[in-house]
């Protein structure tokens, strides 16, 4: 197990549930239009936010984005350690640094000092893309060892200085080097670790990397916070992250829709159907989750083969036939209804459940 450190309210590591980050795509310089965005993305199910802390002004609209902000954030400071330094005096929660490229020993030390009066944790974040030259020329690429050893340098940065409330990411836009760099580092620390796949791409090929990189190593019980890095809406970067949290056994969703491929025996429009209920129930899903009720599963499925069985495992479920649908609860078929009235029905005993 890794030993935890505190992010505003949310521990990271030490057993806590594994937390869900994402990073505005705003300018951090209008406050507003970033706040509106923090507060989305929080309704949606973010855990943590990062920020781009790129100049002063940022820093300072950064403390009048805090006061307001629903979640704990990050800052993320690159080349100038005074932006680091103005980010904790205006409230950051976390600061995520390369301490190699801030300008040397006294300007980590500086940084340092700050985050351990603030009592906030530091990211040391390297990627592929940031690997010092002396590691690259030695291996002649990066390597999961490379990605390692550039952080462990970092790290002992800050060991150097007695700070040990640290969070690491070891992140490559190869979904295979990244897991390959998460199980060495695993291996050889007992820090915290934020796990993610870095530029792994558009929504539509991004989700996949994504869900194998981060996927695979939280069913080895590997990472206590994560990232989903999309190019577009920081909002799939959540909803997605959501889902491979579920997926890995490590977060409850509230409605959890399950239902089959589709083949030569589906005699209704399942795609159809399952589209709408699945869309109907999300705000649903969040209602129930607010309420404190336990999560519920509906089934949707296409034909006699499997679906009777799906359907009754489920909380609710609808196995399909020659258009029309048997209704079940519970375990039990309750009534047979006709393919016109299978997403009303479902979504009616949902809301009732």
């Amino acid at each position: 197990m890794t030993k935890s450190v505190r992010c505003g309210n949310v521990i990271i590591g030490g057993g806590a549930e594994v937390s869900l980050q994402s990073m505005t795509n705003t300018d951090t310089r209008d406050a507003e239009a970033t706040l509106a965005q923090i507060r989305e993305l929080a309704a949606a199910g973010c855990d943590i936010i990062r920020l781009a802390v790129p100049d002063m002004e940022a820093a300072e609209a950064f403390g009048r984005i805090r006061r307001d902000s629903p979640l704990p954030m990050v800052a993320d400071v690159h080349f100038d350690h005074r932006l680091a330094l103005k980010a904790i005096d205006e409230g950051a929660d976390k600061v995520r640094i390369n301490p190699g490229n801030i300008g040397g020993r006294d300007n980590v030390r500086a940084v340092v000092a700050a985050a351990e009066k603030a009592h906030i944790p530091i990211r040391v974040g390297v990627n592929s893309g940031s690997v010092e030259k002396d590691i690259i020329a030695r291996d002649g690429k990066v390597t999961a060892a490379g990605l390692v050893e550039s952080a462990m340098r970092h790290v002992k940065m800050l060991e150097d200085e007695d700070f040990t409330d640290t969070v690491i990411s070891v992140k490559a836009s190869d979904p295979v080097l990244s897991f390959e760099a998460y199980r060495m580092l695993a291996g050889q620390c007992d820090y915290p670790l934020h796990v993610g796949v870095t530029e792994a791409g558009t929504p539509e090929n991004g989700k996949i990397v994504s869900a194998v990189g981060i996927g695979a190593l939280l069913m080895e019980g590997i990472g206590d916070t994560i990232r989903v890095s999309l190019t577009g809406d920081p909002l799939e970067e959540v909803l997605t992250g959501r889902k491979i949290l579920a997926a890995c056994g490590r977060r409850t969703e509230p409605i959890k829709i399950v239902s089959c491929p589709t083949c030569g025996r589906t005699r209704v429009d399942l795609q159809q159907i399952a589209a709408e209920i699945e869309k109907k129930l999300m705000p649903e899903g969040e209602a129930r989750k607010k309420r404190g009720k336990r999560p519920l599963t509906v089934a949707v499925m296409g034909c006699e083969v499997n679906g009777p069985g799906e359907a009754k495992e489920a909380d609710i479920g609808v196995a399909c036939g020659d258009g029309c649908g048997l209704i079940f609860a519970g375990g039990k078929s309750i009534k047979k209804v006709d393919e016109a009235d299978i997403i009303k029905e479902i979504v009616r005993m949902a809301e009732k459940s």
